[in-house]
């Protein structure tokens, strides 16, 4: 059996090296667009994702990978990595900061379904690297995090993001409006991600978006649950909040959603 450490290792490695890729890209150039017009590619998300690749490659080579940018080696091993070398393309398009690469290793569960042992999501405009290994906490550079709880649904700060379909923002944008009257405020950063991470940091207080990929929230999710976070499903994304938080805040968006919200 691989130790939760040695997984850990790796996908910080991993991650460390997409990070790098990010950090030494000259001007960003437009390769292509995925689901919409707004949904881009570049150069730097593919170049990203070959470094995560190959230094997985090297320590993990019976793994399968799984990554954004079309990766889909199989494995032999019973474990999967699920990568996405740049969440936050648009912010890297425009200059933001807010870029992370995410970097989870999941195992096969008897049923056929994976879950996330150990997450990574390394932010390279920061140096901050956040870590998850599933039952022991998550950590920031090294040091523990824990989630802001107890948070009321009028004191709390609220992150989310939206889908890239004028369809799904039409929605979006409806729950966004039933929801901002009632909480502190609420912010959009871009990346999935990091927002998980930040709530998992006491950055803010929940999030949540109702269309994402399994590379958008895989390691992050990790890293919110293992800082104290409940996490959920919400349609194919994620709602996640401090325990005091979770369930008043899944009352409100049951209502406003229009996608399923389990309990």
């Amino acid at each position: 059996m691989t130790s939760p450490e040695a997984l850990l290792d790796a996908a910080v490695a991993a991650a460390r090296d997409g990070g790098r890729v990010i950090r030494a890209a000259g001007p960003v150039r437009l390769t292509g667009h995925k689901s919409s017009a707004t949904d881009p590619v570049t150069e730097i998300d593919l170049a990203s994702e070959a470094a995560v690749v190959a230094s997985l490659a090297a320590s993990r080579p019976h793994d399968a990978v799984f990554g954004e940018e079309g990766t889909a080696r199989a494995g032999t091993s019973g474990l999967r990595w699920v990568v996405d070398p740049v969440d936050g393309t648009t912010n890297l398009l425009y200059g933001s900061p807010h870029v992370t690469v995410s970097v989870a290793g999941e195992e096969q569960l008897p049923d056929g379904s994976w879950r996330a042992v150990v997450g990574v999501v390394h932010d390279p405009y920061r140096s901050e690297t956040f870590t998850a290994v599933r039952g022991r906490g998550a950590r920031l550079n090294g040091d523990p995090l824990r989630v802001n709880d107890p948070v009321s649904l009028d004191r709390a700060l609220v992150t989310t993001g939206f889908a890239y379909t004028s369809q799904a923002r039409a929605r979006q944008a409806r729950t966004l409006a039933g929801l901002l009257h009632q909480v502190r405020d609420i912010r959009s950063h871009g990346s999935a991600a990091l927002e998980l991470c930040w709530l998992a940091a006491g950055r803010c207080d929940a999030y949540y978006e109702d269309e994402l990929a399994p590379w958008d929230f895989a390691a992050g999710a990790l890293v919110a649950a293992e800082a104290g976070a409940t996490v959920t499903a919400l349609g194919s994304g994620v709602l996640a909040a401090g325990p005091a938080l979770h369930p008043e805040l899944t009352v409100v968006l049951e209502r406003t959603a229009h996608v399923p919200v389990p309990r």
